[in-house]
């Protein structure tokens, strides 16, 4: 088996190449990186959150692993609910506002996700796929620099708020370490091998599921033993668009960001505008502006997602024909077996809690006012948090060749993947080549819309206002991708934008 992985650090990386040379498939190797990312990105990252898996078998219809964070409050009086939040303000980004601490939490479904990932198509122990995060969790991993970015601006407000997860990131004087210094976390490691030796089910049913409800239903959270208790992952057939001779599979309704790319992918129509030209960048934005538009007005606040995905479909097909006549941590892994496995996963911005030995940092997604319109109460019990997270696959009719892609990056997320997706299969750039290629984003800020792009975009011509970056940026996402070839060559690509690794393990 040779196993090809994009991560978001060279330590998740080289985590998925230590499973594969243990025989990890595609799947064993993305969840062991997965794992990894989510343990040693304070900040960016961490267990107790939510995410999505999207999985390619051969012979098989892609599969989307539904992963992400719920509404909980089971078994609580109505008067209990929406308690115990604290809304902050941070510099980071330009400014960013949102809500932490207990009320905050919904319930994390990321390990939920995993494991089904593994029962679905993983080939080695479940144990085995923890051994590089406990490895380095137990003797310390390296601050990453954008954790060190974020910390910056959160240490305080966010991060504040945990006696444990304070002494991880801060020095005996309290200064928040520096980039690259050794972080341990008391008792991660710990409770990694403890999952890992009794399953998911401890998480959501054993002692580390008594702890962390105990911790926030004691700061008026909203997490009950009975919402984890119940908390599944949910398995359905991925949302796929036909794209030339590719099909492309990603996260369907209620997740939103799925939906957002697929429409962006319908709408460009084929052959895709990979060009860098004024005509090709006004069509690029007009897609973006097409299915942004429609989610922010319609999807974002909508009860009935599914619905509204089949309208916002229905319009990228009659907009493609009109052009035709005159956009968190991502591991994606492939392997010679033309196994694809895609998983995002994100916590949020933190609630700041970290229930006391347990080194487990909590979520607050509830809080993310972005994707929350309606507030903390999103609906009842067991309702999933909306999400831009879009774990992709891309397979050849054929299936001769199979690609694993996706990317951290908020609303930034689905326009990422569609632009690299436009340029490596439409524009036939490489797959390194189109993740690194400029990219734009359609924004709404004060009222309107506007255009963020980086340097090589021609967006002289272009309908709206234009914010010009000064070079590559994070902001416009951290696209990780793996390929494999009709000629049997594994390939991995990491967004120079953010530090990645990136690994193709040898026959073995």
């Amino acid at each position: 088996m040779r196993v090809a992985v994009a991560a978001s650090s060279q330590l998740a990386a080289d985590a998925g190449a230590e499973i594969a040379r243990a025989g990890g498939n595609a799947v064993d190797v993305a969840i062991a990186a997965a794992l990894v990312s989510a343990n040693t990105e304070p900040g960016v990252c961490a267990l107790a959150g939510g995410g999505y898996v999207t999985l390619h078998q051969p012979g098989a219809a892609a599969l989307s692993i539904d992963g992400q964070v719920r509404m909980p409050g089971a078994g609580l009086a109505p008067e209990a609910l929406g308690r115990g939040l604290e809304t902050v303000d941070m510099a980071y980004g330009g400014g960013v506002t949102t809500r932490v601490d207990a009320g905050a939490v919904g319930v994390p479904a990321t390990l939920a996700a995993l494991d089904a990932a593994w029962r679905h198509a993983g080939r080695l122990p479940w144990a085995v796929l923890f051994e590089p995060a406990i490895a380095c969790t137990r003797k310390g991993f390296p601050l990453p620099g954008a954790c060190h970015h974020y910390l910056g601006y959160s240490r305080d407000v966010v991060f504040g708020r945990s006696t444990d997860g304070h002494a991880a990131l801060h020095d005996a004087q309290g200064q928040l370490r520096d980039a690259g210094e050794p972080i341990v976390v008391p008792g991660l490691a710990d409770s990694l091998e403890r999952i890992a030796r009794l399953g998911a089910d401890d998480f959501y049913r054993g002692e580390l599921a008594r702890a962390i409800s105990a911790h926030v239903l004691e700061r008026d959270g909203m997490l009950t033993l009975e919402d984890l208790a119940n908390c599944r992952a949910t398995v359905s057939d991925a949302l796929a668009v036909d794209v030339g001779d590719w099909r492309i599979a990603t996260t369907p309704p209620p997740a939103i960001g799925g939906a957002v790319l697929a429409a962006m992918l319908h709408a460009a129509g084929w052959p895709l505008p990979a060009g860098a030209g004024a005509a090709d960048v006004a069509r690029v934005a007009r897609v973006m502006h097409l299915a942004l538009d429609f989610r922010r007005t319609r999807l974002d606040t909508s009860d009935t997602p599914e619905t509204e995905c089949v309208e916002l479909m229905s319009r990228a097909r009659r907009f493609a024909l009109a052009l035709q006549s005159p956009s968190t941590v991502h591991v994606s892994a492939t392997d010679s077996d033309g196994l694809a496995c895609a998983i995002t996963l994100s916590a949020g911005y933190g609630s700041g809690l970290m229930p006391p030995g347990t080194g487990l940092w909590l979520n607050n997604c509830l809080g993310e006012l972005e994707l929350n319109h309606r507030g903390p109460i999103i609906g009842p019990p067991g309702t999933p948090v909306p999400s831009n997270m879009a774990p992709t696959v891309a397979v050849r009719d054929d299936e001769s060749e199979v690609i694993a892609i996706g990317s951290p990056g908020a609303d930034r997320i689905t326009s990422a993947l569609f632009q690299v997706l436009l340029h490596h299969l439409g524009g036939g750039l490489g797959l390194a080549e189109a993740i690194a290629h400029p990219r734009l984003h359609l924004e709404h800020r004060n009222g309107g819309w506007q255009v963020a792009c980086e340097p090589g975009i021609d967006a002289d011509a272009l309908e709206w206002p234009v914010r010009r970056f000064d070079g590559p940026s994070m902001f416009f996402g951290g696209v990780g991708a793996t390929r494999l070839h009709s000629a049997g060559q594994l390939e991995a690509a990491a967004d120079p934008r953010r530090a990645g690794g990136l690994t193709v393990d040898g026959e073995l």
